[in-house]
């Protein structure tokens, strides 16, 4: 590409160069306190230590700086009536283009760097093939007021009619922060954060010392209230993580329908996130339980829609949920305005329920889950030490009737059902979830049994689907009853392959 050719294309912000900086700045900082601490700890002296860390660092932001700023160099972009295309020419050319009207998803993203610049990341889909990068453009930096416009002009749809709706759909309301320590998430951040602490002391030299100190502490206590102890003070560490996790995620919480037929979330305290979903995408909602939030009577809405762009290992960000755990009175409330529909899919329909047989294997599985674990623990304790006897009976204790009542808890959740435009299922214990789906949306059905369903007369029936996550089950139904709930569903898709006794 000749400097010719570059009229009429935009580069990215050069503001991104201060940003990489400080960016490789707190890397260094964050690898060079434990790597001094390490020398000196092996008998470095701290002085040589520190000059090896610093120049270490000096390379480090000066060569991400240098990276960062070819890349600035290279990349170019513009935004034709029919496509949006960005081309790289520096040492190798290469060019990469998205057809406007395949556009789905235009996010914008800004963390406390970016936020402090006043830049932006955006991120444009097609939702197809994004696993791979292949429908996907993504320009970082440009600046807020350029992502701004990005979004608007490149969603924007002549042919949907412009709405009149201003106020938001959903709004943050402080008091769901309740909701946050009501999930899995707690212990398990407690436990990192123990793991990690583990990890800090190795690299700084001082594990066996806070080993020691923590047997000191709990010297003359029994093993068994030692280790109920440490797991409290666990479960607190994971309660204020996930509180904080909460309000970094969801602080500043918006739910609108803006004109043009699009569902715009913007939420985030340090880092802001913008994430925006076609209507005539949509194809249903989830309303998904766990089991701390159902308890507490709470539940959040996920999107069920076509050319959602996927999270994947690079990126963490959930961008199908509509609202966070709130009540669930205000759950269906944005479900049903969401769909534009007088009642939640979801509240509008009884449930059929399933064969008692279903019943009996829900409950197979949950007490044979805890069995096995005990088995594990009974024969590690043989081979190993009393002490594992001990913990696994006192594990038996609670797990065994916790199984049961799970298991009875998840037959009482199991149903299906039909409603106007949707087919809607529900399953799950310590994940509740109920789906209602667009029956337009379905595309295929698939029946599966296993041996032990087959035995029992049961069946699970799956809908194949563009939207979400491709496919929602119907489990452990009667071999007719599922059958039938498929035929009704989408008429004539099943029909040709079904035989009638």
């Amino acid at each position: 590409m000749t400097s010719g050719e570059f009229e009429g294309w935009s580069t990215l912000d050069k503001r991104t160069l201060p940003v990489t900086a400080l960016t490789m700045a707190g890397v260094a900082i964050g690898a060079g306190i434990p790597t001094t601490a390490a020398i000196v700890g092996g008998g470095g002296r701290f002085w040589v230590a520190l000059a090896w860390v610093v120049a270490g660092g000096v390379v480090l932001v000066g060569g991400g700086v240098l990276a960062e700023l070819f890349y600035w160099k290279g990349v170019r972009y513009r935004v034709t009536p029919d496509r949006l295309e960005t081309a790289f020419t520096l040492v190798f050319r290469s060019r990469k283009s998205l057809q406007r009207d395949r556009i789905r998803n235009v996010d914008l993203t800004a963390n406390p760097l970016h936020r402090l610049f006043g830049v932006a990341v955006v991120t444009i889909g097609t939702g197809s093939h994004e696993s791979g990068g292949q429908g996907r453009i993504k320009l970082n930096p440009v600046s807020r007021a350029e992502a701004e416009r990005l979004r608007a002009d490149l969603l924007r749809r002549a042919e949907i009619a412009e709405t009149d709706d201003d106020a938001p759909l959903a709004e943050l309301d402080r008091s769901w922060i309740r909701y946050a320590p009501m999930s899995f998430l707690s212990p398990a951040l407690g436990l990192a954060a123990g793991g990690g602490l583990m990890q800090i002391s190795e690299w700084v030299g001082l594990q066996k010392g806070l080993i020691d100190w923590v047997l000191d502490l709990f010297r003359g206590i029994p093993l068994v209230v030692s280790i109920l102890i440490l797991l409290a003070i666990a479960m607190v560490v994971g309660v204020v993580g996930a509180l904080g996790l909460w309000i970094e995620m969801w602080w500043n919480y918006r739910l609108d329908r803006e004109a043009g037929g699009t569902l715009r979330v913007r939420r985030g305290l340090f880092t802001t996130r913008s994430i925006s979903i076609e209507e005539r995408r949509m194809r249903g909602i989830e309303l998904v339980e766990p089991l701390g939030n159902r308890i507490s009577g709470a539940a959040r809405v996920d999107a069920i829609a076509t050319g959602m762009r996927q999270a994947d290992d690079q990126d963490k960000t959930d961008y199908h949920t509509l609202l966070p755990a709130a009540p669930v009175a205000t759950a269906t409330r944005i479900a049903a305005e969401v769909l534009r529909e007088p009642v939640s899919p979801t509240e509008a329909v009884r449930l059929a329920g399933h064969p008692r047989a279903a019943r009996g294997r829900l409950l197979r599985w949950w007490v044979g889950s805890v069995v096995v674990l005990l088995a594990i623990f009974a024969i590690l304790g043989f081979l190993l030490t009393d002490v594992l006897l001990v913990i696994g009976a006192a594990l038996g204790v609670v797990l065994l009737p916790v199984s049961v009542l799970l298991a009875l808890d998840a037959y009482r959740n199991l149903g299906h059902g039909i409603t106007g435009r949707y087919l809607v299922g529900r399953h799950g214990t310590v994940r509740r979830s109920t789906f209602a789906l667009e029956r337009e949306g379905v595309i295929g059905w698939t029946v599966k049994q296993s041996i032990f369903q087959r035995r029992k007369g049961l069946l699970t029936v799956v809908a194949t689907t563009a939207a979400g996550t491709g496919a929602y089950s119907v489990y452990d139904a009667g071999e007719e009853q599922g059958l039938l709930f498929a035929e009704e569903s989408v008429p004539e898709l099943l029909t040709p392959f079904l035989e009638r006794a």
